[in-house]
C-alpha cells in the first residue's frame, strides 16, 4: 500500500487529469449504457420458463400469467346446466372485450368440475393476453393490470337477472401495487441528501463533500464499464436501480474511512504527503480487503444461470472494484492537494481542543466498548440469543407463491373466492397449470386426469386452443400451487407426462428457479467462506478471527431472513409501518440477493473494525484495550456509513413495486441489524471473550499465508 501511495502522489497531475477524463467519459457513457439495458426477466434453460415462453409465443397469453377467474352465481332456482347459452354468451363477450385473451368456461367445455356443488355457481378462466409490444402483462404479485371491471361489465348484460359476478384470482386478491416503476433519480437524491447530512455532522467542514465527489466519480466510471459489458453480454436494467445507490454507500464508506484516518494523522502532527502516506498505510489495506469481500459475496449471483441476478452481481462487483480504485488513487491526490484547505474551518493547531480530539478515540464509543468488554458474557448472550431466535424464525421462510388465505379478506376478489369455497370448488381452481402438448392431446389429457391432486383438465375443443401442431391445456389442481400439496401435484404431473409434453405455469417456473438458484447454494457458500477465510487470515494474521467473522456474518444474514419472515410473511408491522397487506411469501429471489449484497457489506464493517483492533493489539498487546480503542476509533465511522446506506435502501423500499420494496427493505434491515447488534455489541463482546486466542496463528499457517506470525500477547 505504501508503494501505491508513493506512486499516485508522485503523479498528482496525471491522476487529476485522468480522473477528470474518466468523469466526463462516464457522463457520456451513462445514457448510452441505460439505452442498452435489457428489461426481460429471462430464465433460460429452465424447463417451465421455456414452456411458458413457447405458450405466449404461439397463443399470445397464458404461460407465466396468472388468470382472472370470473365466478358467476345464478339466481335461486336456476342451475348452470340449464343456462349454458347465457353463460356462453357472457364469456364470449369477455373474448370480444379482450380480443387476445384465452377464455374457457363451462359453456364451451361442458366440464362438470366448473360447476359448484350447489349447481348455481360456475366459473371460468381468462388469460388476458399480451400488450402491444408483445410482452405479457404483469410481473410481481399485484402488478398485473386489473381487467376485472372490463370482465364484469362484459358479462353482466348476458346473464339472467339476479345473477352476481365477481372476479377472483391471485392478482385480484393481492394488495394493489402501483407498477409505475422505480423513480431512480429521486431515490439517488434521497441517498445523496442523507450522505451529505451525515458527512457534515462527521467532518463539520467542506471536507464532507469529498466522499460525495469520490462516489459520483465511481458511479459514472462504473457506467463506462457497464456500457462495455453490454457489448459482449446482456445486462438487465436492475443494474440501473441498484448500482448508483450501492455505489453511493460503498464509495462513501471507503472515502469516509480514509479521510477520517487522514484527519487523525493530521492531528498527530503529520502534514502534506506524509499524512496521506500514513493514512493509506493504516486505512488503505482495510479498503482493499473490504472491496474484495464485497466482490466475493457477489460472486454468488454472477455464477447463477439467471440473467437479471447475474446483472445484479456484475453491477455490484463493478461498483465495488471501481470504488476501491478511485478511493486508493484519486482520493489520496485530492487530500494531498486540497485536504487542508477544505478542512480549514477546523483550527489547525495541535493545542486546539477540537484538533486534539481527532488524535484520540471517541469518548462515547470508547465508553460503550468499555461497558461491553466489562459485561462481555451477558452482552454476547443477549445479542447472540436474539440473532439466533431470528435465524430460527428464518427457517420458516416461504419462497413460493402466496396462498389465498394470506391475501385480501375484503373486496370483489375475496367475494368470488368465498363463493367458490361455499360451492365446494377446490381452492386450486384459481391457480391453474398450463401444459403445452404436441400432437393429439387426448392421451396426454387422460394421463393428467389420473394424476393424484388434479381436480380436472380443461382440454382443447376449439381452434383457439390448437395452433401450430400444439395444444395448451389448463390443469386445475385440488390444492393451490403455493401450498406443499400444490407443488407435489406439479412434481407428479411432470413425472406422469411424456417428454413431448412441457409443464409451464407460474408455480412450475418458480419451482425451477428455486432448484436452479438454491440447489448448489451450500457448495457456493462453502467456497465463498473459504476464500473469505484466506483473505481475512492474511489481513488479520489470525486463524480464529476469520472464522469468527464468517460465523457472525452468517448469523447476521440468518437474522435478516428471520426479520423478513416477520415483516413480509407473518405481517408483523407491515400494515402499520408500510400500509401494505403481507402476502405470506417473501419471493424466491429475495434471500439470495440479500445474501449476496449483505455478505460483502457486512464484511466491510467487520474489516474496518477488526483491522483497527489488530493494529491496536500490535501496539499495546492487550485484547481488551484493542477492543476499546478499535470500537472507539471506528464506531462513529461504521455507524455513519451504515446510516447512509440504511437511508438509501429505505428510500428504495418506498418504491411502488412490491418486489423491489421487499428486496430493499431486507437490505435496510440487514444494515441496521449489522451496525447495531453485530458490530456494536456481539463483535466486541466475542473478541473480548476470546482473549489472546483471537491472535493465534501457528507457524505453518503463517508460512502458507506468507505473513509473519502474530506476537503471543497477553491473555486479555
Amino acid at each position: 500500500m505504501e508503494r501505491l501511495s508513493a506512486f499516485v502522489l508522485r503523479r498528482k497531475g496525471m491522476i487529476t487529469l485522468l480522473s477528470l477524463v474518466a468523469f466526463l467519459a462516464g457522463m457520456g457513457a451513462t445514457p448510452l449504457a441505460i439505452q442498452r439495458l435489457a428489461e426481460e426477466y429471462a430464465h433460460p434453460g429452465m424447463p417451465a420458463f421455456d414452456a411458458n415462453q413457447e405458450i405466449v409465443k404461439v397463443y399470445g397469453n397464458g404461460g407465466y400469467q396468472r388468470p382472472f377467474v370470473p365466478v358467476v352465481v345464478l339466481p335461486v332456482g336456476q342451475g348452470a346446466r340449464g343456462a349454458e347459452d347465457a353463460i356462453g354468451r357472457a364469456f364470449a363477450a369477455v373474448s370480444a372485450a379482450l380480443p387476445q385473451a384465452r377464455v374457457v368456461s363451462y359453456a364451451d367445455t361442458g366440464d362438470p368440475r366448473l360447476v359448484g356443488s350447489d349447481g348455481r355457481t360456475t366459473f371460468g378462466l381468462v388469460f388476458p393476453g399480451t400488450y402491444s409490444d408483445g410482452s405479457p402483462p404483469g410481473g410481481g404479485l399485484g402488478e398485473t393490470p386489473d381487467e376485472s371491471p372490463v370482465i364484469v361489465a362484459a358479462m353482466r348484460p348476458h346473464l339472467p337477472p339476479g345473477s352476481t359476478v365477481h372476479v377472483t384470482g391471485l392478482d385480484t386478491l393481492a394488495p394493489s401495487v402501483d407498477a409505475g416503476g422505480v423513480d431512480v433519480p429521486a431515490k439517488i437524491g434521497v441517498g445523496v441528501l442523507a450522505a451529505v447530512v451525515v458527512l457534515v455532522l462527521v467532518f463539520r467542514s467542506l471536507l464532507a463533500f469529498v466522499p460525495i465527489l469520490i462516489s459520483a466519480l465511481a458511479v459514472f466510471v462504473s457506467f463506462v464499464a457497464i456500457l462495455l459489458l453490454t457489448l459482449v453480454t446482456t445486462v438487465h436494467d436492475v443494474a440501473l436501480t441498484t448500482m448508483p445507490l450501492l455505489g453511493l454507500g460503498i464509495a462513501v464508506d471507503y472515502s469516509l474511512l480514509l479521510v477520517a484516518r487522514w484527519r487523525e494523522e493530521q492531528a498527530n502532527g503529520h502534514r502534506g504527503d506524509e499524512a496521506v502516506h500514513r493514512a493509506m498505510a493504516g486505512a488503505g489495506r482495510a479498503v482493499l480487503f473490504s472491496g474484495v469481500a464485497v466482490a466475493v459475496g457477489l460472486v454468488t449471483m454472477v455464477v447463477l444461470p439467471v440473467p437479471f441476478l447475474r446483472s445484479l452481481g456484475l453491477a455490484g462487483m463493478i461498483i465495488a472494484g471501481v470504488s476501491v480504485a478511485v478511493t486508493l488513487t484519486v482520493l489520496p491526490v485530492l487530500l494531498a492537494l486540497s485536504g487542508q484547505r477544505l478542512d480549514r474551518r477546523r483550527p489547525d493547531s495541535a493545542s486546539s481542543p477540537r484538533f486534539h480530539r481527532e488524535a484520540r478515540a471517541g469518548r462515547a464509543w470508547s465508553a460503550w466498548a468499555r461497558g461491553v468488554v466489562r459485561l462481555r458474557r451477558p452482552a454476547a448472550l443477549a445479542s447472540g440469543g436474539l440473532l439466533v431466535a431470528l435465524t430460527l424464525i428464518g427457517l420458516d421462510v416461504n419462497l413460493g407463491l402466496p396462498e389465498s388465505r394470506h391475501l385480501l379478506s375484503t373486496g370483489a376478489g375475496h367475494q368470488g373466492l368465498t363463493a367458490l369455497r361455499s360451492a365446494g370448488v377446490p381452492a386450486g381452481a384459481i391457480t391453474p397449470i398450463d401444459v403445452l402438448v404436441t400432437g393429439d392431446p387426448a392421451a396426454t389429457v387422460r394421463r393428467i386426469r389420473a394424476v393424484e391432486g388434479v381436480a380436472t383438465v380443461l382440454a382443447p375443443d376449439s381452434a383457439a386452443w390448437r395452433r401450430q401442431g400444439t395444444a395448451v391445456v389448463s390443469v386445475l389442481p385440488v390444492a393451490e400451487n403455493g401450498t406443499p400439496g400444490g407443488e407435489a401435484t406439479i412434481t407428479r404431473l411432470r413425472e406422469a407426462v411424456p417428454d413431448t409434453v412441457r409443464v409451464g405455469g407460474n408455480a412450475a417456473q418458480s419451482m425451477d428457479f428455486q432448484a436452479h438458484a438454491y440447489g448448489a447454494f451450500p457448495w457456493m457458500l462453502a467456497l465463498i467462506a473459504l476464500v473469505t477465510f484466506v483473505m481475512l487470515a492474511r489481513a488479520f494474521r489470525s486463524v480464529l478471527l476469520p472464522l469468527k467473522a464468517i460465523a457472525l456474518n452468517l448469523l447476521s444474514l440468518g437474522a435478516v431472513l428471520g426479520a423478513m419472515v416477520l415483516l413480509w410473511q407473518w405481517g408483523w408491522g407491515t400494515r402499520e409501518l408500510l400500509d401494505i397487506q403481507p402476502t405470506g411469501s417473501i419471493g424466491e429471489f429475495v434471500p439470495l440477493t440479500i445474501f449476496a449484497f449483505l455478505y460483502g457489506l457486512s464484511m466491510d464493517y467487520e474489516v474496518f473494525t477488526l483491522a483497527r483492533m489488530r493494529e491496536e493489539y500490535d501496539r499495546c498487546g492487550s485484547t481488551d484495550e484493542a477492543v476499546i480503542e478499535g470500537i472507539g476509533r471506528t464506531g462513529r465511522l461504521v455507524t455513519s456509513a451504515a446510516l447512509i446506506l440504511f437511508v438509501s435502501f429505505a428510500a428504495l423500499a418506498m418504491t411502488p413495486e412490491l418486489d423491489v420494496k421487499v428486496f430493499a427493505s431486507g437490505l435496510a434491515l440487514g444494515i441496521l441489524l449489522d451496525a447495531t447488534l453485530i458490530r456494536g455489541v456481539l463483535v466486541p463482546a466475542v473478541v473480548a471473550m476470546m482473549g489472546r486466542w483471537n491472535w493465534w496463528l501457528p507457524g505453518w499457517a503463517a508460512a502458507l499465508l506468507r505473513v509473519r506470525p502474530s506476537p503471543a500477547g497477553r491473555s486479555r
